[in-house]
């Protein structure tokens, strides 16, 4: 039952790639509208508690540290979208198995196989083709940085949530303080760019920009993928194997790079067929033998 669950939270956050894409395009305020994802999430696990009344306990404060790590990881993921190739940056969010498998060893002890050592061999060759590729320019190249950070981010996300179910604490009580400590984290970025932009006088009311009202409302619609695909991921964690699930959720990965190819018509060179494609084999890889 855990690998459906894994499954279907890969779906929900390959959506939300989506979706961040498509948004990160638009005239928008990026901190407002992750604001409203996190708003969103705290909204539907704070409604979804009070119907099934989970317990508290002090396992709940990982949330914290969920909050932070989803904060940066999706705030770099936001802005990769928007600077870098969608296929590229969006290969990222398919690597976090290999953040997760090395912190799952110091901590956990979990040993990596042979098939693991060479998957993560494949995955890194495979991306220094896409980065030595003769076509990436220098905003694709900041594309990757933030994919780098995404791709930390997420894996230390997936290792917290590990550590979440390791100590008991009930899925709804960590859910609400990760996306109401993200609430808070997003919410003071962009107070702070705000004020910043008001002290220099460039605060812009130009009719292309999306109002708060309709930033926050779309934010907290597409933070309904966002909170549905937590909510998968801590029954898959919870009964599956830690590298097993990260690698499926990572799949994700594929419906972004399908909806570069096919929707947005991003053209590959060779390099970076090969590159896209060797770093996809070694996912499938890392699932297989994870």
């Amino acid at each position: 039952m855990w690998f459906v669950f894994a499954v279907a939270a890969a779906s929900c956050f390959g959506l939300r790639g989506i979706l961040y894409h498509w948004t990160s395009q638009r005239p928008i305020d990026r901190n407002l509208l992750l604001l409203g994802v996190y708003l969103s999430g705290t909204l539907i696990t704070v409604t979804g508690n009070l119907f099934i009344q989970q317990s508290w306990s002090t396992g709940a404060l990982f949330g914290i540290l969920m909050g932070l790590f989803s904060f940066i990881a999706n705030a770099s993921m936001y802005r990769g979208y928007a600077v870098g190739k969608a296929s590229i940056v969006a290969l990222f969010t398919g690597l976090p198995p290999l953040v997760v498998m090395i912190v799952a060893f110091v901590l956990w002890r979990e040993e990596l196989t042979a098939w693991q050592f060479t998957a993560f061999f494949i995955v890194l060759s495979g991306l220094i083709l896409i980065k030595y590729s003769q076509d990436l320019k220098l905003n694709q190249l900041k594309g990757v940085q933030w994919g780098v950070l995404t791709m930390l981010f997420f894996g230390f996300t997936d290792v917290s949530v590990k550590q979440a179910t390791l100590s008991g604490a009930a899925t709804l009580p960590i859910l609400t303080v990760m996306f109401l400590t993200g609430s808070v984290l997003f919410g003071t970025s962009w107070a702070i760019n705000k004020s910043k932009r008001a002290a220099s006088s460039n605060e812009e009311d130009s009719p292309n920009n999306w109002t708060m009202k309709r930033t926050i409302g779309w934010g907290m619609i597409v933070g309904i993928t966002n909170a549905v695909g937590m909510l998968l991921i801590f029954p898959a964690f919870r009964d599956g194997i830690t590298g097993i699930v990260s690698a499926i959720v990572a799949m994700n990965v594929a419906f972004v790079i399908l909806y570069a190819r096919f929707y947005l018509k991003e053209n590959w060179n060779k390099r970076e067929i090969t590159g896209l494609s060797m770093a996809f084999v070694g996912i499938l890889i890392l699932r297989i033998a994870s």
